[in-house]
């Protein structure tokens, strides 16, 4: 007989048994009607795991020049990474991971730039520490592709890459204050300086996504509910600098650098009838591809505000012009200037010497600090020239389209300042400022406000999203001012008493101010010394109807005892013009031709090489023949032209070859380039005396020709 209490547990055991499957199963019931667990949704759940998405790349914008140039852009680099962990590839017969880490490190160490016992022991410290993958530090990123290719050539298991942006600058130190820099961060390119920061909400791209469902194999379901985002490419900035006029201004800072190691040159070249600026460039300055120590990262030329010196004085003469007060021929005493019994002596800058009773006219020729005194306290008064003084701008910013840019500040209370600011000492203003302020003169009175930016296009379809147009920003004086001034700055670098003689062109009229400002000292007083000034140039060409507006200030050059201040940024500023002048197909004008009589060229193209050859000789001294053909193709200069006697005359014949271009002009280079379609760059100023392209050599269109230049013997 079985006991009741044997019954009674086992009855309390089913009670139990039967309590514990009711609350299982209403969970799973309601589970099943909810889908969702601990506030869980389990459909997304379960979409979620079964979802597998990535990023699509997009690229950031790039920068042109005006001419379509490539001046940054998104170059893919890679991330090398090593696989350690034996499990990703442990029961497959190639493995994918790193199995011989003697043999990875001795074929990476040396094209990674590492030692191979470094190498391993980053191997080994990641398969010890049960690491999927390691990396190499800063040596193993930013590999290019050429260098990735070739690692994979040599088939190590575990080597991998990922590919990563970066944003490359092709050109170097070309311009790079200006265009400035970006870097990655939090994932993102962000614009740091220059155009890159200015332009940051244009040039910033967005990453596209792509989603879809995949079963637990990773292969995609029939039915996915693939979700894509597309990748948003930022839009093109197109800049008004020129590539070419560009490189003129860095090969020639480049060579004064060398030659003088001063501590700052600044310089611009703008076209005054626009505003657009064609040419910008600092040194000290640096390649935004490896920034390394950087000695400077601001743009001088809108960001270092310094006492200009005698530069200013354009400004005063054509104050007192404009405003009737000025009378060219009157005589004054130069030499030195009290405005008042206890106020300091202004001295012209021959040790307060002077020149004896001179003109107004010569005064400028000769940069009298007198002079200027003058005309700004005497005729003028100080309320109308601080009047002109505004109206020139000379207080404000520019209002350039760059980030960064400062104004100066004018010291115009007392009287002494008041005549010191009249020719540069004392009061501080900034390049681009006196710059702008100068396409007054050079524009016939308008005003032209300084832009970098040209145009911004859709990287999809090319369509213009913005376009920047001139702007006239004030009109200062007239037409006939600036036509007086411009005459009186080509004086400057024409007369025999001139302070610019070392600036003329040979091509082209040249109108010009030079500047020699003393430097502050911490504390208070000038530094004293030869060298311890910022010498300085504004210029205009050709002088009657200006191309091109160009400033260059050197600053503490090193000068040996027979040098000048001014030769560093003469050689700069004739270098620049010159060059940049003929690259722009302006022709040159009369005013600074050599004054002998010029013949028409003849038109010989239907005659033989020979009798052509013959008949040109008869009138010119340099007819030189290019090829061995015995027809004419071409002769250059054009027939009909009016060209010197003593001038080269080229026959081109129907079998060219390339000519032995020693002793050739820059002139002769452009016009023989021109013809053939040669993409050219010019290194130095003066005659030709190596090329690139070997004399006799087939010439190729659309060939690239490198010139080196130098003075004459």
């Amino acid at each position: 007989m079985k006991n009741p209490n044997t019954h009674r547990g086992a009855a309390l055991l089913i009670l139990v048994f039967s309590f514990v499957f009711l609350i299982i199963v209403g969970r799973f019931l309601y589970i099943e009607t909810t889908a969702t667990v601990e506030g869980v949704d389990l459909k997304e759940w379960a979409e979620e795991i079964r979802t597998s998405s990535y990023k699509i790349d997009a690229d950031r914008g790039k920068i042109y020049d005006k001419n379509g140039m490539v001046l940054a852009y998104d170059r893919p680099m890679y991330r090398l990474q090593a696989i350690v962990d034996p499990d990703y590839s442990a029961n497959l017969e190639n493995p994918k991971h790193v199995t011989d880490p003697e043999k990875v490190a001795s074929n990476l160490a040396p094209l990674l730039g590492l030692k191979k016992s470094e190498m391993i022991e980053t191997i080994k410290n990641g398969q010890e520490n049960d690491r999927f993958q390691v990396e190499f530090g800063a040596n193993g990123r930013e590999i290019s592709q050429e260098e990735m290719e070739e690692i994979k050539d040599l088939n190590l298991n575990g080597i991998t890459f990922q590919e990563e942006a970066k944003r490359y600058y092709p050109n170097g130190v070309f311009a790079s204050h200006l265009i400035g820099f970006a870097r990655s961060q939090d994932g993102d390119i962000k614009g740091i300086t220059g155009i890159e920061k200015q332009m940051q909400k244009y040039l910033k791209e967005e990453e596209g996504k792509i989603s879809y469902e995949r079963d637990k194999y990773g292969t995609k379901l029939l039915d996915p509910n693939q979700v894509m985002k597309e990748p948003d490419d930022g839009e093109n900035v197109y800049l008004t600098i020129d590539q070419k006029i560009q490189t003129f201004l860095e090969d020639a800072m480049s060579q004064v650098d060398e030659q003088y190691s001063p501590e700052k040159i600044m310089a611009g070249v703008m076209d005054p009838d626009t505003g657009q600026i064609l040419a910008m460039s600092n040194r000290p300055s640096y390649n935004p591809n490896d920034l390394g120590e950087v000695e400077n990262w601001y743009n001088d030329l809108i960001a270092y505000p310094f006492e200009p010196g005698s530069t200013m004085k354009m400004f005063t003469w054509a104050s007192a012009i404009e405003e009737g007060v000025y009378d060219g021929d009157e005589l004054y005493k130069s030499g030195r200037y009290q405005v008042t019994e206890n106020s300091s002596t202004i001295g012209d800058h021959n040790n307060g010497e002077g020149w004896g009773m001179i003109s107004f006219n010569e005064g400028f020729q000769r940069s009298s600090n007198v002079a200027a005194s003058i005309l700004a306290y005497e005729k003028l008064g100080p309320d109308m020239f601080k009047k002109y003084l505004s109206d020139f701008h000379l207080n404000q910013q520019s209002g350039i389209d760059l980030p960064g840019e400062k104004t100066g500040s004018f010291v115009f209370d007392k009287p002494i300042e008041q005549i010191t600011t009249a020719f540069g000492q004392g009061s501080t203003v900034a390049p681009i400022q006196l710059m702008t302020a100068a396409t007054s003169i050079a524009n016939d009175g308008k005003m032209m406000k300084p832009y970098i930016l040209s145009k911004i296009s859709s990287s999809k379809d090319g369509e213009v999203i913005k376009e920047r147009s001139p702007e006239v920003i004030g009109e200062p004086i007239s037409k006939s001012t600036a036509s007086q001034v411009r005459d009186l700055m080509g004086q400057v670098v024409t007369s025999e008493n001139g302070t610019g003689q070392k600036f003329k062109l040979d091509d082209f009229s040249l109108a010009g101010k030079t500047g020699t400002a003393q430097i502050s000292k911490p504390g208070g007083g000038y530094m004293t010394g030869r060298e311890n000034y910022t010498f300085s140039f504004m210029g205009m060409a050709p002088k009657d109807d200006p191309e091109l507006l160009m400033y260059v200030a050197v600053q503490q050059p090193n000068l040996d005892n027979t040098e000048y201040g001014s030769d560093p940024v003469s050689h700069i500023v004739k270098t620049v013009m010159e060059n940049s002048l003929h690259y722009l197909d302006i022709k040159p004008d009369e005013e600074s031709q050599t004054k002998v009589s010029q013949v028409k060229l003849p038109d010989v193209t239907d005659l033989s090489v020979e009798k052509a050859t013959s008949r040109l000789k008869e009138n010119f001294n340099r007819v030189e023949v290019i090829g061995q053909g015995s027809e004419v193709e071409r002769i250059l200069p054009e027939p009909g032209a009016e060209v010197l006697k003593n001038q080269r005359i080229m026959v081109i014949t129907d079998q060219p070859t390339m000519p032995d271009l020693t002793g050739y002009s820059l002139r002769d280079v452009h016009r023989l380039a021109e013809y053939f379609g040669f993409n050219i760059e010019t290194m130095g100023n003066g005659y030709v005396t190596k090329q690139s392209i070997a004399p006799g050599s087939e010439i190729k269109e659309e060939g690239y020709l490198v010139v080196e230049l130098a003075p004459p013997e």
